[in-house]
């Protein structure tokens, strides 16, 4: 199930925002659900905010001393179809 992040459409107006959509929160719904367009607390309106995404740059190749200090076991393939242990 996504997590949607909501915050108050007027964040910065605290007539029309509690503490709660003001900061902002996140809901876990399902994707058949419509978006909320009330806050949950309060009753006036929030918005869907758009979040960014952690992807994990990876800028060169692992070397294999790289791969040994990270824990990972390195092999390399043999004649005869078998794997050595580096």
């Amino acid at each position: 199930m996504p997590i949607y992040e909501y915050i108050a459409e007027h964040p910065e107006d605290p007539e029309r925002s509690c503490p709660m959509c003001r900061r902002g929160y996140e809901l876990r719904r399902s994707l058949e659900r419509e978006p909320i367009t009330r806050c949950l607390y309060c009753k006036n309106p929030v918005r869907k905010k758009i979040s960014p995404v952690s992807v994990p740059r990876l800028t060169a190749p692992l070397s294999v001393s790289d791969a040994k200090k990270a824990g990972f076991t390195v092999l390399e393939k043999r004649d005869g179809g078998e794997y050595e242990k580096l």
